[in-house]
């Protein structure tokens, strides 16, 4: 027997709810959390990348340091999928769905060395720390809160993740 999905209609972009944001605007929330939410997925994969395939002198260190980074991340997928669709919104959270919404360049495939490893995660880090402060000023001129505070919260972690990682090339 075939099974018969149900799925939302294709012209519906935004679902009815009583929280008071301007359906115009929850509609740019939830763009605006979607791409973060594209952006985190890749991030801790990346870091995850990185963890797996890391070699060379520091190699405990690095491996140890990249896990613990990408741990400090993972939540906030949850966290900003579910804040898209309290606002009446889809998540688009699927892996081939985050490839295709991801502001971050792809991970090079031939790295290897740690320094390198560190180099790759530290500019991939550093951009979704710029792009995250963007996305909390943009939901603040959008009259959200919620949102804004949520993603002041990530990016206080972002921030502490890119020190962390930072600390190991200065000097």
């Amino acid at each position: 027997m075939a099974s018969t999905l149900t799925r939302a209609p294709k012209d519906a972009s935004i679902y009815d709810t009583k929280i008071d944001i301007p359906e115009n605007k929850r509609d740019q929330l939830i763009g605006l959390l979607n791409q973060q939410l594209a952006d985190n997925s890749n991030l801790y994969s990346q870091t995850k990348q990185a963890h797996w395939n890391v070699k060379g002198i520091h190699f405990f260190q690095l491996h140890e340091l990249f896990d613990k980074v990408a741990e400090m991340i993972e939540p906030y997928t949850d966290t900003i999928a579910e804040r898209a669709t309290t606002l009446g919104g889809v998540a688009m959270g699927t892996n081939t769905m985050s490839a295709k919404n991801t502001t971050l360049p792809e991970y090079p495939a031939d790295v290897v060395k740690g320094e390198d490893h560190l180099r790759c995660v530290i500019d991939r880090w550093a951009a979704y720390a710029a792009s995250t402060r963007e996305a909390i000023e943009k939901s603040s001129e959008l009259g959200d809160p919620t949102t804004e505070d949520m993603f002041t919260e990530v990016s206080r972690h972002v921030d502490l993740g890119l020190y962390f990682l930072e600390s190991h090339v200065e000097g």
